[in-house]
Order: structure tokens, then sequence, then C-alpha cells
């Protein structure tokens, strides 16, 4: 049996989307036991993979020599553990004289593009496609995939009945973005114009966000109260299952290139995803998203994508967003964007 390890740390949107990457090593190797080593809020979103055998924290202490040892990360972290771990053959990332660098060719490439600005704006891989090429892998599309266990519905089931929303139309709402791409995130007006419309047109809407959204949600959801309009929302301490779980729930999700995109369309939900500074190429749409792109993207990607700027996060209107959500419903079509 051809024991494999693989490294995959860093944010939980992007270890969702690596995820087809076990599949493909499965289908390749058959007779194989894959490990995967991840943080440990991350896990519970791997568990349960078939095609995973073990789920372990970056405590990773196994005594073990691995066939093949993948790592899918460029933080020192990882390349420290890609490091330590032994195994006859390492394909990925690690670090030479204290920088990122490729232990193989398949992965330069992706390298390059964190470094070389030209070559990230002019990329057109998906980030699956460039992981599987670090990989040395064929891909085929693999999906994501996340399983909810029965623990996880029924925590969908109580939300839905403690705000009657068992026979509601739900829009998911997910606009947040950590501090490195500050513009990522749609303007609060332009949300609120979104939910009147979605309001008038029926819709339940659930406000997804974490801790750092507390205040900020609780005044826009009373702004909207005194309005006459609803608004629901996750607890801000959901685990990461439990948001995957509300995610589960609506009918279609709405946000940014965020963790919330990746739960979705791992949990095969039609997406609208809207992007103001980050490449919306790299995204792959699994026949789900619907890619909104900022017509002032490219002013800003990559080299400004650390920047704020008011009017870019306005430049993408409630009404575009509204016309995708009622393409959605009559399963047409969208135009591209």
């Amino acid at each position: 049996m051809k024991k494999i390890c693989i490294i995959k740390l860093g944010a939980s949107g992007d270890v969702v989307r690596t995820l087809p990457i076990a599949q493909a090593i499965k289908k390749k190797y058959p007779d194989s036991e894959i490990d995967w080593i991840t943080k440990e809020d991350a896990i519970p979103l791997i568990e349960g993979s078939k095609y995973i055998s073990n789920v372990y924290s970056i405590s990773f202490d196994k005594d073990v020599t691995y066939d093949l040892l993948y790592n899918f990360d460029l933080e020192e972290e990882a390349t420290s553990l890609a490091s330590k771990i032994p195994a006859r053959e390492k394909k990925g990332f690690c670090s030479r004289d204290g920088f990122p660098a490729a232990f193989n060719a398949g992965a330069e490439y992706y390298l390059n593009t964190t470094f070389d600005d030209e070559l990230k704006k002019n990329n057109k891989k998906t980030y699956q496609q460039m992981m599987f090429d670090a990989a040395e892998l064929l891909y085929e599309h693999e999906k994501c995939q996340i399983i909810l266990n029965e623990d996880d519905k029924d925590y969908a089931r109580r939300f839905i009945d403690s705000n009657l929303l068992r026979d509601e139309k739900i829009i998911g709402i997910h606009l947040g973005a950590g501090s490195r791409w500050p513009s990522k995130v749609w303007h609060k007006e332009r949300v609120k114009e979104f939910i009147k419309l979605a309001d008038k047109k029926g819709y339940a809407v659930i406000l997804f966000g974490g801790p750092n959204e507390i205040k900020e949600h609780a005044l826009f959801i009373e702004e909207l109260k005194k309005e006459g309009i609803d608004v629901y929302r996750n607890k801000p301490e959901n685990s990461k299952k439990e948001f995957a779980s509300l995610v589960n729930i609506c009918d279609m999700m709405v946000c940014s290139d965020s963790f919330a995109l990746h739960i979705s369309l791992a949990l095969e939900k039609p997406t609208i995803g809207l992007f103001f500074v980050t490449s919306p190429d790299e995204v792959e749409d699994y026949g789900l998203l619907r890619k909104v792109v900022s017509p002032r993207l490219y002013e800003f990607f990559p080299e400004k994508s650390d920047r704020y700027d008011e009017e870019l996060t306005k430049s993408i209107t409630a009404e575009e967003v509204i016309h995708l959500v009622d393409k959605i419903k009559t399963n047409k079509k969208p135009p591209a964007h």
C-alpha cells in the first residue's frame, strides 16, 4: 500500500478547493492510504471524505516515512512541515534559503504567479488547475465535497424552525473579507439595496458573518428592521461546519471570493460571486458559479489589491446581482461577465 501525505494549511477556503486533489490521487493510486495535515479548525471540513484515511493537525508527530508527500502551501509553517516529514518523493512547495521554492517543475508556475504581477494578471488557469499541475496530476474538473453529518443537518433544522423559515426561499449573503483585501467587501449601501430588491421578490435573507462583523451586522439588521425588512443571521461564533450547514439551507448564495463561495460550491449551491480585487479566472465555476466582475477590477488587480477604494466597492450594482438571481431562478443561462 502506498502511503501518501497531503499538507494544506492556509485559508479554509483554499483548503476546501484543494480537496479534489485527494480524489485524483486515489484514482491514480487506488491502493493507497492518504493522510491530510491541516489547521485544527479546518479538520471537520475534511473529515468524512471517502478518499482520505486520516486527518491530522499541524502538531503532527506520526512516526512514518511516506512514499509521496504533497505540500500545497507556500507559508513557512507548511514548508517547514514538508521538510521535516520524511518521504521518498515530494511535490509542491518547499523553502530554500528562507524563500518559497518548488520541489518539482510542475509547481513552478503557481509559485511564479505569486511573485510576478504581470503573470498573475494574465493567468487564465484556475487555482485547482495550478494545484493539479503542482501535483503533476491530470485535472478532470473533480469537484470539492464537504460531508455534512446528522448533527450538522440538525443544527440547520433548528435554525429553520427557530426563525420560522420552513417555507421560505432563502438567499444567503456573505461579504466579509480579511484585512488583506479590504475592497473585497460589497459596499453596505449596495447590500442594503440588494436586500430590499430580494425582499420584494419574496426571498428571506440570511446575512453570514464572523466575529469581526458582530457590531456592524447588528446595526445593519436594525436599520433594515426599521424599514420593515427582517434579515436573519448566523451566529458569529459558528464553527466552520455549522456555517456550512446554514449555507446548505439557502437556495442560493451571494458572496465575494471567499470561504463562503468555496463552501457554497462544495455543497453544489447556485452561487453569485462578486469580484472586486481578486482574479475571477482563478475561481473554478463548476457550472454553479455566476461571476460578476467589477468594471474597475483591473485598475487594482493585482498591484493595488490591498487598497481600500469606496467607489470600487460600489462598482457592482444591486440591479446586476438581482438580475442574476432571476436568471438562476428561471434556469436561464446568464450573460457572460
